[in-house]
């Protein structure tokens, strides 16, 4: 049996995993990178936020992916029958990012661990965790590479970044009921050759079908698009056929873009995936952390999964490399509550989505532009921005103001 020893073993190579290696590698931290799957890979989470870019760039990833070219997102459009609203991030409230990326996750996940092999980071790729025990002062991981061989890694904290995969959730049995209500997905990807010339044809888009059921539209810069659909699950379930024949059947429901997509062949068999949201009984134990999606994911209305992913593997990598220089650290505080924070607010504005109260203020034709610019500045990712009154008070603040559109509404009539 082969053994290796280090500092700090990462489950996981996609963005969470990838922002911690690559913090902690700069940081003189011997970390070890271990991923199930062989790179490039089909991945979903293709729109990102701008509150995503601090992160690539505190771990220093931010300059390989500006040379990419991948397509620019300034904001974000819904549309409703006729009715449209538009976000623009360089009107948003606060300071920050005023744009970021839609990207093929294949190889945008593939150019993340490409900087981090040349930087040293060491990737294990195509290699399963099958066992992980943990003891007072170090875990033994056992994994199982491609080639059937087997290796004992001891290290002295694992992040788990490992996404839908939640190896130590499943291991350790800490899987929770989600906090949002369960909704499912379908999805692909298509040649775009019908796509509008100029902004038109670059603008991610949400197309409400109903209140809880939309329609995503995210153009990449490389012609292809990805599509796809969310709701109940008693929605999508009733829908009969193959995933490509169910699809097209959806795309019948969208008003704006059925006639863009007709008779485009799918670039693959659409993914279905249920019961979107996930969650956990706690975030950290003795020698472990969970980040990303292996700890908790919300709903994809609002892109907030790579956001939130950045967020935590950045939080963890620099709390472990505290506590391995013997510096005091409050999980609790420093990581639980600190996350906690940022994913209520996002709670509040995807529960308000899909009750439809933050649906009224988004296509409301008389729209208070400090109020759109706030609410912009959540959509951007900036949940721990207590200036913000649509942070600080956001159990609030959404019903309240769309109640008072109802109000006027009314009055109007």
């Amino acid at each position: 049996m082969k053994k290796e020893i280090v500092d700090v073993l990462v489950i996981g190579a996609g963005p969470s995993g990838s922002v911690s290696a690559a913090y902690l590698k700069k940081n003189n931290i011997k970390v070890k990178v271990i991923e199930k799957c062989k790179f490039p890979r089909y991945q979903v989470g293709e729109s990102l936020i701008p509150r995503c870019m601090d992160n690539f760039d505190e771990a220093g990833l931010l300059t390989c992916l500006k040379k990419q070219g991948y397509q620019k997102k300034h904001g974000a459009r819904f549309i409703k029958d006729d009715a449209e609203g538009i976000f623009d991030f360089s009107k948003k409230h606060g300071e920050g990012w005023d744009w970021t990326w839609q990207v093929p996750r294949d190889h945008f996940d593939k150019t993340l661990t490409d900087e981090l092999l040349s930087k040293g980071v060491l990737i294990d790729f195509e290699t399963e965790v099958i066992d992980v025990n943990f003891f007072d002062q170090h875990s033994i991981t056992r994994v199982k590479h491609k080639d059937g061989t087997e290796t004992d890694i001891k290290a002295k904290y694992i992040i788990d970044s490992s996404g839908f995969g939640r190896v130590i959730a499943k291991q350790l049995g800490l899987e929770a009921t989600p906090k949002i209500a369960q909704h499912g997905s379908i999805f692909t990807q298509v040649n775009d050759i019908n796509r509008p010339k100029g902004a038109e044809g670059t603008l991610i888009t949400f197309e409400i079908i109903d209140t809880e059921v939309w329609f995503w539209y995210i153009p990449f810069s490389n012609g292809n698009t990805s599509i796809g659909f969310v709701g109940p699950m008693e929605w999508i379930q009733s829908f009969k056929g193959s995933n490509s024949e169910i699809l097209l059947q959806m795309m019948e429901t969208s008003k704006h873009y059925k006639e863009q997509f007709r008779d485009i062949p799918y670039l693959f068999e659409p993914y279905k995936v249920e019961n979107i949201a996930k969650n956990v009984t706690k975030l950290h134990g003795n020698g472990f952390v969970l980040t990303g999606n292996s700890a908790e994911f919300l709903d994809p209305v609002f892109s907030s999964g790579v956001s939130f992913a950045t967020e935590s593997g950045l939080k963890a990598a620099k709390l472990v490399i505290k506590e391995l220089n013997n510096e005091h650290v409050d999980w609790e505080e420093d990581f639980v509550t600190y996350m906690k924070k940022g994913v209520d607010v996002f709670s509040t504005y995807v529960k308000e989505w899909y009750s439809g109260n933050l649906q009224k203020i988004i296509f409301h034709k008389n729209s208070n532009e400090v109020i759109k610019a706030q609410i912009c500045a959540v959509l951007a990712g900036y949940v721990w921005d207590e200036t913000n009154p649509f942070v600080k008070k956001h159990n609030r603040l959404v019903r309240n103001v769309a109640k008072l559109i109802e109000m006027e509404e009314k009055m109007a009539d």
